[in-house]
């Protein structure tokens, strides 16, 4: 099999400059937290090429395209027993990859601009076995991830992730990189996880919180949290979502009965 064919309802655009390849996965400091590295959607394995090459990590991908599978199959015989293919949105990360119960993972990845956010609410389910992502999306996105309080980009994800990661904004990739070209910029983003084992405050109703605030992010937040119940007063309530960082909101969190 000389090629895989680009499928447009998986959201394929396969990255082929061998030189982009290299500095994403040159992205990846293990630096002793873990070994193991799980690649999303590798396509024809070009960032798997250099992903195998390095001595400090053992490579495993994760592929639902049966064609693309075939092909790592034939032409990485180094990957034996080391391809899933299935859903990363449906896999069960601990069990699949035989983790211990604080084993910690790497994850790798051009991922499909249309399950890019699926793919980052599935990583904090299991945030506690992911140490560090690197990973290629659309560029909007990978702004907004890595955005701070007070941007006009700044969102649910930004807060959702930085609670429990250090996000880094890396560099832009152009569409003429890509097989087929996109119609917009890419951007790499790295993600390490910060020291926060789990939150000062009751972790679901965090998440209910942000989302809530962010649903009417042009209002103020003691309008937009109305659904919740707030009667009280207080400053945070007097700004709008994207004023306050996750700091903030744990705090805002706690003061909700």
């Amino acid at each position: 099999m000389s090629k895989v064919r680009a499928k447009k309802h998986l959201g394929q655009h396969f990255l082929k400059e061998e030189g982009i390849a290299k500095r994403i996965v040159d992205l990846l400091e293990p630096s002793g937290n873990y070994r193991k590295v799980l690649e999303i959607g590798p396509g024809m394995g070009i960032l798997t090429k250099f992903l195998l090459s390095r001595e400090d990590v053992d490579t495993y991908v994760v592929e639902l395209d049966r064609e693309s599978v075939d092909y790592l199959n034939e032409n990485y015989p180094q990957l034996k027993d080391r391809i899933y293919s299935e859903d990363f949105l449906q896999m069960w990360l601990a069990n699949k990859m035989n983790l211990e119960e604080n084993e910690q993972i790497g994850i790798i990845g051009n991922f499909p601009y249309n399950i890019s956010s699926q793919i980052f609410f599935k990583v904090l389910q299991d945030k506690n076995h992911v140490n560090e992502v690197v990973c290629m999306l659309q560029k909007e996105v990978a702004r907004r991830i890595a955005s701070g309080p007070g941007s006009r980009e700044y969102g649910i994800l930004s807060v959702l992730l930085q609670a429990y990661y250090t996000i880094d904004y890396h560099f832009t990739v152009p569409p003429g990189a890509f097989n087929p070209p996109p119609k917009v910029d890419s951007g790499i983003i790295r993600l390490v996880r910060n020291e926060n084992k789990e939150l000062d405050c009751d972790e679901r109703r965090f998440v209910t919180v942000v989302k809530t605030a962010f649903n009417q992010r042009r209002k103020k937040l003691s309008n937009a949290l109305k659904p919740l119940g707030i009667d009280f007063k207080h400053p945070f309530l007097d700004k709008r979502a994207e004023q306050l960082s996750y700091h903030e909101f744990i705090e805002l969190t706690k003061l909700i009965p």
